[in-house]
């Protein structure tokens, strides 16, 4: 009898003096979430994130948005990054590539990313509308930095082409989930970590 692969999941509590986080991370998810960031339009990407990529995701922030939403997005980004790496734990037997092309009306962006130990973020977003509402689109990248580093991920992420700041910062979070679900996916042909240097 085949031996059933166990479920990649982690948990993470982190408080600071501006944020307090908790978070439930099921990798081999079905794409259900509860988020509560108290930002509206940033809980919204983060339910596409984990529709798209697959993953069951239970998260609450409670961050100080009084002051704005910059601690709450890039801390986010930290604890999720962090849930990534706890949940892959040493790698073995996964695809470490992903890559997606993602369209939304007028907008095309494309994600690349390698989860290989060695965390890089080069992202090549500018549009000449800055916010979706109340929420600037610069948080995203803000978000992507924290997210990257703390999974340890080289991740490259360019707007190709679009104009509405809502339909873009959507590209880029669905672009990323689908890119992020090829990578962490177990691959039967890997044996071991897919490095030749025997560690990511």
């Amino acid at each position: 009898m085949k031996k059933q692969a166990s479920i990649r999941s982690a948990k993470i509590d982190r408080k600071t003096a501006e944020t307090d986080i908790r978070l439930n991370l099921v990798l081999d998810g079905g794409g259900t979430s509860r988020i509560e960031t108290r930002v509206p339009f940033f809980d919204h990407m983060l339910t596409l994130l984990a529709k798209h990529a697959l993953w069951d995701l239970d998260l609450v922030c409670k961050g100080d948005i009084e002051v704005d939403f910059h601690h709450t997005v890039e801390d986010v980004g930290i604890a999720l990054g962090q849930a990534l790496t706890q949940s892959l734990g040493d790698k073995k037997g996964i695809r470490r590539y992903g890559h997606a092309y993602a369209p939304m009306d007028e907008t095309l962006v494309r994600v690349a990313l390698d989860i290989s130990g060695r965390p890089f973020l080069e992202y090549r977003v500018k549009t000449r509308k800055m916010k979706a509402g109340d929420f600037s689109i610069q948080l995203v990248e803000e978000f992507m930095r924290g997210f990257s580093v703390n999974a340890t991920m080289n991740l490259h992420i360019e707007l190709l082409y679009g104009r509405e700041p809502h339909h873009i910062a959507e590209g880029v979070f669905k672009g990323l989930a689908k890119a992020l679900d090829m990578a962490c996916q177990r691959d039967a042909r890997v044996r071991g970590v897919p490095s030749t240097k025997g560690i990511i």
